[in-house]
């Protein structure tokens, strides 16, 4: 059964961070979360404007950046920079802290998606996956441009491993292309156009979707999706395994319980339980800025 648009929801934009821009689609009022998914931002930021050190646990935080540069730093001496097309999964776990800047004249522009963990994998070690663009898989065919950042299309496969089942597909369609994209029935999945215009859903069952929004999908097998303009179409496919756990978020906190997130900033205040290396920390970027 192909998969057609529930709801169509608009991207606003909103402040973030240290100035920065982002437009917000899952996360907000019109859509909450998307079991697995806790967050999408499509971030638009330069220098001085950037996301300084914070913290996180119990979660995921994918990071694919369209254009520019970001600087990232966290508390356990990783440190490097994200380039345009370049992929970092972080498995925040037990317990993280790091900043998030861009660096140079370019504006920084891209996405980032926060991905829930089970219950079981919510204390693991903090870990990174980092490709560069030239290692995201890729193929062309037909009109139809995609990158695997994370599942299969096409015949290709990405080489990230998800805790949490996960397909993410960088799609572009040239005018006049068309392609059915498999998903697993079970799995929810959403589409973030990020520029030009297309039409979404079942072959029989078309809906027009426009740069800025999200379109949720229903359950089915597979989703279709066409260009009829003139200008390139660009968009994000998102899917994930439902984990059907409880969520209690506060802020950059997922845990299960409410109790669970009293001991997390327990844990971060005291130091303590993933967060020992926090008290005292400070990334270069932040000492750069006060310099200046």
């Amino acid at each position: 059964m192909s998969r057609f648009v529930i709801k169509n929801i608009e991207n606003r934009e909103q402040s973030e961070g240290a100035g920065a821009k982002v437009r917000r689609s899952i996360g907000t009022g019109q859509l909450r979360n998307l079991d697995p998914f806790l967050m999408l931002d499509e971030f638009n930021s330069g220098e001085p404007a950037g996301f300084p050190d914070h913290p996180h646990r119990g979660f995921e935080t994918v990071t694919y950046l369209l254009s520019g540069k970001f600087e990232h730093e966290d508390f356990c001496g990783h440190r490097g920079v994200i380039e345009a097309g370049d992929l970092q999964w972080m498995t925040a776990g037990r317990g993280i802290v790091h900043s998030e800047m861009p660096i140079g004249k370019e504006r920084s522009h891209g996405l980032q998606l926060w991905i829930n963990l089970a219950k079981e994998y919510k204390m693991v070690e903090p870990s990174y996956q980092e490709l560069k663009d030239s290692q995201i898989p890729r193929k062309s065919e037909n009109g139809v441009h995609v990158k695997v950042i994370a599942g299969e299309s096409m015949g290709i496969e990405s080489p990230v491993y998800t805790r949490t089942p996960t397909m993410y597909l960088d799609f572009k369609l040239e005018k006049g292309a068309s392609f059915t994209q498999a998903v697993p029935t079970d799995w929810n999945a959403f589409i973030f156009i990020l520029s030009g215009s297309g039409l979404f859903g079942a072959i029989n069952k078309l809906v027009k979707g426009d740069a800025h929004y999200t379109l949720v999908l229903s359950p089915g097998d597979s989703v279709h999706f066409k260009n009829e303009q003139s200008e390139l179409l660009h968009f994000v496919l998102i899917a994930g395994k439902p984990l059907n756990e409880p969520v209690v978020q506060h802020g950059p906190f997922v845990m299960n319980t409410q109790e669970e997130i009293y001991k997390t900033f327990s844990d971060y205040q005291n130091g303590k339980n993933g967060f020992e290396r926090a008290p005292g920390w400070r990334s270069k970027g932040i000492e750069r800025s006060l310099v200046r």
